[in-house]
């Protein structure tokens, strides 16, 4: 009889039905369908997100969950963090411009909006920004630019991380202006950058291209910055001093 049910189960695409109906609670038949039917939903969803989360392409396990709240964060006057976690700038198709010192939970805080992004069913891509320039640069050399385009049709939310690291080549700043044009309200970019919008000129080193692309960045954006020392740091010289090491001086 089991067997028969999981035939069944995969004859109507139920991937998970055969797998738990006999861990539905229930007093009546209707109940007992509800409540199977739910959990073939949750586990669907729960599926699509792990699957979604993979795609993305995130460099680590961070998310929202484990993320920490301080006075470090500056919000703009018209958002709080309960509007940033519901994700409405995705709907909207606005940016969120994180900015601040090394260190301080940027990018801890695009993943985890990111990951929440994912878990409620929109595709997303991670990338580091000096990453997507090498990826661009190779794609054009091989002629994949259209084909890499192609591929970012469907995406909802792109997160660009580190802006501001490395300076790139005419052309690579050229190409990564070209991308984040396309970008311009048809889907909501996330970018964490240690640079202010007027440093900019340090890596692209054309102003011009700098303020178009700035401008496109900012027309929809929640810009918010990041204050106080390194996360990182703080936590190794505490590390450190509960160990007995000797202070550090800089």
């Amino acid at each position: 009889m089991k067997q028969d049910i999981k035939e069944l189960c995969k004859s109507l695409r139920l991937a998970y039905v055969a797998d738990v109906y006999e861990q539905i609670p229930f007093e009546t038949p209707k109940q007992f369908l509800y409540g199977l039917l739910k959990e073939e939903i949750r586990l669907r969803e729960k599926a699509r997100a792990i699957r979604l989360i993979k795609k993305a392409k995130f460099l680590d396990k961070k998310s929202l969950h484990d993320y920490e709240w301080t006075e470090q964060l500056r919000f703009p006057p018209h958002l709080t963090k309960e509007d940033l976690c519901s994700l409405q700038f995705i709907e909207n198709r606005e940016n969120v411009v994180l900015v601040g010192s090394p260190g301080t939970g940027k990018t801890h805080l695009a993943t985890g909006l990111g990951k929440k992004a994912c878990e409620l069913g929109y595709e997303v891509r991670f990338y580091r920004v000096a990453h997507l320039v090498e990826e661009l640069e190779q794609a054009l050399r091989n002629n994949r630019l259209s084909a890499f385009r192609k591929r970012m049709e469907k995406v909802d939310l792109v997160i660009l991380d580190e802006m501001g690291y490395l300076p790139f080549s005419k052309e690579g700043a050229e190409l990564l202006f070209q991308i984040i044009s396309e970008f311009y309200e048809q889907k909501s970019v996330i970018i964490t950058s240690n640079l202010e919008f007027s440093q900019w000129n340090r890596i692209f080193t054309d102003s011009r291209l700098t303020a178009a692309l700035v401008d496109r960045l900012i027309h929809h954006a929640h810009i918010i910055s990041f204050h106080g020392e390194s996360y990182r740091l703080s936590h190794a010289l505490s590390k450190r001093n509960k160990m007995g090491g000797k202070p550090l001086h800089f």
